[in-house]
């Protein structure tokens, strides 16, 4: 399973980079990274001045969640670089555990704040991601415990 996110993630990567930026005034276009707690991988690209999407490949419950969030970001005046941003998205996530497997699927907020280090190829975010899952065999409901700490290289 991780061979299969890893490949996924790295065509993904290549796929975004591909693309051309179309006159975005942002910080950066795209970035890679790692996101801390629970452990994702995470890629984000801006699509437009003010608006990115971002994928995450958790690992987590001898299992994996894949995310995809939109978000909508805005600057702070007064620092350089850093921006708040608030989107949505969904996830499906495939889990084992000791007494059987399990899936999950639902929908995700996402509310952080983005920071690209002036002169330097890093960006770093916090977010928090409650999310709400729905038909799952593993749990249904809120989990408010979702989001983290994220550090991208920029490209």
């Amino acid at each position: 399973m991780r061979k299969t996110l890893f490949l996924f993630s790295l065509l993904t990567c290549m796929a975004i980079t591909g693309l051309k930026a179309q006159n975005l005034s942002s910080d950066y276009t795209t970035a890679l990274g790692l996101k801390f707690y629970p452990g994702a991988i995470t890629i984000k690209h801006f699509i437009k001045d003010d608006a990115a999407i971002e994928g995450l490949g958790y690992f987590r419950d001898y299992g994996f969640r894949i995310t995809g969030l939109y978000e909508w970001h805005q600057d702070i005046k007064d620092v350089q670089g850093l921006k708040w941003y608030v989107g949505g998205g969904a996830h499906v996530g495939f889990y084992g555990t000791k007494y059987g497997g399990g899936s999950s699927l639902g929908v995700d907020g996402v509310l952080g704040l983005d920071y690209k280090i002036q002169g330097a190829p890093i960006n770093l975010s916090v977010d928090w991601q409650p999310s709400f899952e729905f038909g799952s065999n593993y749990g249904n409901g809120f989990y408010g415990g979702w989001g983290g700490i994220a550090i991208r290289y920029t490209f």
